[in-house]
């Protein structure tokens, strides 16, 4: 089925570490802006359908030796409000089980007044989505999000 783009808002609206939930065609999605990208993800925690992009974002412990600890991802990851499982806002990955638990995300790019597309469009494509990823791009003025 071919996707159809919708113009959000603004890019400059959504500085680096904000985000917004917005709705496109009936579905709610979180647009975050990870170090100047742009992600978008279904707020809907595959868990027990929770509203998942109203969770804290931050980042999470590293892998590492035996009684080393190290703290990254700082921005890129979203909490689960409810009973907190973490995603990583980028892909969609949960961060307990990123090969079988994920959120849809979608693909988000920048859009000039015209409907150029502006850099190359950061897909969030997976062979096993279990949880929604959107297509979003940024124009040189508009976010926008293919569903």
């Amino acid at each position: 089925m071919p996707r159809t783009k919708h113009r959000l808002f603004p890019v400059s609206e959504l500085p680096p570490g904000e985000h917004r939930i917005v709705e496109v065609e009936g579905r709610s999605i979180g647009v975050y802006n990870v170090q100047g990208r742009l992600h978008a993800i279904r707020n809907q925690c595959p868990h027990q359908l929770a509203p998942l992009c109203q969770g804290h974002v931050g980042g999470t412990t590293l892998p590492g030796k035996v009684g080393e600890f190290a703290y990254g991802m700082d921005g890129q990851v979203v909490r689960c409000p409810w009973h907190g499982w973490e995603f990583d806002i980028t892909t969609g990955r949960s961060l307990f089980n990123p090969h079988r638990c994920r959120v849809k995300s979608y693909t988000v790019y920048r859009e000039d007044e015209n409907g150029e597309a502006q850099e190359e469009a950061i897909s969030a494509e997976d062979p096993d989505p279990s949880v929604e990823t959107f297509p979003v791009s940024v124009t040189d003025s508009w976010a926008v999000v293919e569903v």
